[in-house]
């Protein structure tokens, strides 16, 4: 089974850029660690063009839509930090999790982010922290 968030997938200390680079740069990631084929990044952006996915707390979830369900091979996240955030259609976002989700572990996944990160304790603490600490906050079994 594919671990759903790698180590190598957290990116702490990010330079503020904009959302279409931020969105390529973690669409990327999925891709490179086999998640999604490259289509898929695409899928992200169109998503956002439709529906921004920023969910507040300082957090955006870009994933795909509907329609790139197909360049899915596993379930997947990948996670970039910006201490000094980046702006998320006129909104500063310091936690963004690319999201790759097959079936309906899509939903799965973005209601277990959205719980650990309710905690504004959770979200300065992920903020903060190095990728390990990220790891274990993020795939801790609760």
């Amino acid at each position: 089974m594919v671990e759903l968030l790698r180590k190598e997938n957290i990116e702490i200390n990010c330079k503020a850029a904009s959302k279409e680079q931020v969105i390529r740069h973690i669409g990327k990631k999925l891709c490179d660690s086999g998640y999604v084929e490259e289509n898929y990044i695409e899928a992200m952006l169109l998503r956002e063009k439709s529906f921004s996915t920023n969910i507040g707390n300082g957090i955006a979830l870009p994933h795909g839509i509907e329609a790139a369900k197909s360049d899915i091979k596993a379930s997947g996240i990948a996670v970039m930090v910006f201490p000094d955030g980046t702006d998320w259609g006129g909104e500063p976002v310091k936690i963004v999790i690319g999201i790759a989700g097959v079936g309906e572990e899509h939903l799965e996944i973005l209601s277990n982010i959205a719980e650990k990160l309710s905690d504004m304790e959770n979200v300065i603490k992920v903020i903060n922290s190095k990728e390990d600490a990220i790891f274990q906050i993020l795939t801790a079994r609760e």
